[in-house]
Parts: C-alpha cells; structure tokens; sequence
C-alpha cells in the first residue's frame, strides 16, 4: 500500500513557514516520541535550514521510556538538543524553555554585551498532523489559546502565542511530506493517526500493526490476542480475534471491518502497553 497525503493547505503552510523563519529564535520541531524518526518530516531540514532547534518528543507517556531514553541520546549524537514531554498532561514543559534557553546562550550572551536587554524568546512550533502542537501551546500558555483535536489537519493557520514564561509561541499548521519514500513510515503514521483514517486502507494497517507486534513485542501480542506466533494466512487471525470480540455481521460471519478497528484502536489506546515504531538507527 502507498500512502501520500499532502493537502493544499500543507503546501501553503511550507510557504509560510519559510517566511517566517527571520521572526523566530529558535524552532520547536514536535515529534511523536513513538516514531521520533518517522514523525519527522525531511523537509524541515531544509527549511529551517541553520536555525537552531530544539526536538520535543511529545507523547512520552505512550512511548515505551527505555526506547526514549535511546533517541535523546541519538539526537544528542548528532549534536541536536531534545526533551520528552507529555502534553497533555502538561509533564515535562518546563524542559522546553530550560533547554531553550540553553541552545540560545550565546545569543542572549552576545546582546547583553552590547548593552541590550533579552526580549522574550521567539519559537516556532513545526511539526507533522496530530502530534499534540496545539495541545502543548495550550499548556505552555495556560489557557485553551489554540484549537485542538485529534484529527490530523486542525490547524489552519498561524498564529502567535504569548505565554507567561517569557516565550512568545507561532503555531504552524502541521505539515506532511508530499511522497514517503518508505513505505514503512506511512503504515507507522497510518497506526498512530497522524493521517486520516478515511484515505487509508485501514485493514493493510491493521495487518502491519499485527506484524509489528509479532517482530517487537510478542509478549504482548500473546497476552491481547493470544497468538505466541501470527499464521501466514491473517484471515485466520482476523476470525480468531472477531470471535473473542464478538465482531460478527448481520449474516453471522466474521465482520472484518470491526476486528480492524478493534486492532487500530487497541494500539492507539494503549492496550498493548508503552509502544514505540522506531528504533533508533546506529551512528555511522
């Protein structure tokens, strides 16, 4: 299955973005710390060029903490700074503005020795649909200032965000990649929501959310579905799994859409535990 999804609004966003870059300190590129690689979008890059950055892998309470632990120390082999947080809950914010404000030492440094006093931080938040950027704003800023939801593709437009920490905030909407050159990433964005359900093929993600479990977490697989190993034919599975649940049609069979959305929804929900997609690659 390929997966492309690249709005026009996305297009815009990209546009935008690149304008605003000379108004901002630092950016604040958000990643789901499930898939901190996969929830990466290459083109950011490249846009934000030289700017300093700092990675918030958003979501840590649904990542599994030891592969977290692994992918601060990757960024921080590539000499990018990076902080776990959980938005919406509001744990580990005040990591942001302390990590921040040590990546932009220097330039504070440098204006306080020019005589002129440190104005209030400027960031962009960037970042792919449905990682949590408006729900950290929100946090940051203490008040419901930017709208929310968990459909990918809420935010439209951007907009500033002054909030009390001495940090003013620019939303941007999120931004996905015209083409996944892997297939891999678009099933990892495909499971975790970051694309809409209704461009996808939801069964072929179901099947690749299965597999994933069987190569990563089998242990866990077991105990949800009872499978110690996955058959080759998933029909078999899918009956098996509609029959536990009770996912029957209106003329007795298996109804196969309903065990999809059972798969989807229990690694969405957290059913299977802390689970993280990516591993981090080893340093060249």
């Amino acid at each position: 299955m390929t997966i492309q999804w690249f709005p026009g609004h996305m297009a815009k966003a990209r546009r935008q973005v690149t304008e605003k870059l000379k108004l901002v300190d630092i950016i604040f590129e958000l990643v789901d710390a499930r898939l901190p690689l996969s929830s990466r979008n290459p083109m950011i890059d490249d846009i934000i060029n030289q700017k300093p950055r700092l990675v918030i892998l958003n979501k840590e309470d649904m990542a599994d903490p030891a592969a977290t632990k692994e992918w601060i120390a990757y960024f921080k082999e590539r000499g990018i700074e990076s902080v776990s947080v959980n938005s919406q809950a509001g744990n580990g914010l005040d990591k942001i503005v302390k990590a921040a404000e040590m990546i932009l030492k220097e330039k504070w440094d440098r204006m306080r020795a020019r005589g002129m006093k440190p104005r209030a931080m400027r960031a962009m938040i960037v970042g792919i649909p449905n990682v949590g950027k408006s729900t950290l704003i929100n946090r940051i800023a203490k008040k419901n200032i930017a709208k929310t939801g968990n459909m990918p593709g809420i935010t439209k437009a951007q907009q500033w965000i002054k909030t009390a920490k001495n940090l003013e905030l620019l939303d941007t909407p999120g931004i996905l990649w015209p083409k996944f050159e892997d297939p891999e990433i678009g099933y990892k964005l495909a499971l975790t929501g970051a694309i809409k359900d209704s461009i996808l093929n939801l069964q072929d993600v179901a099947i690749w959310g299965l597999r994933f479990m069987e190569d990563r977490y089998p242990s866990r697989l077991e105990e949800r579905y009872g499978f110690k190993q996955l058959p080759d034919d998933m029909a078999a599975v899918f009956e098996q799994i509609g029959e536990r649940r009770g996912c029957l049609s209106s003329g007795g069979g298996i109804d196969y859409d309903k065990v999809t959305d059972i798969i989807i929804r229990d690694v969405r929900s957290m059913q299977f535990g802390r689970l993280t997609l990516d591993i981090p690659p080893k340093k060249a």
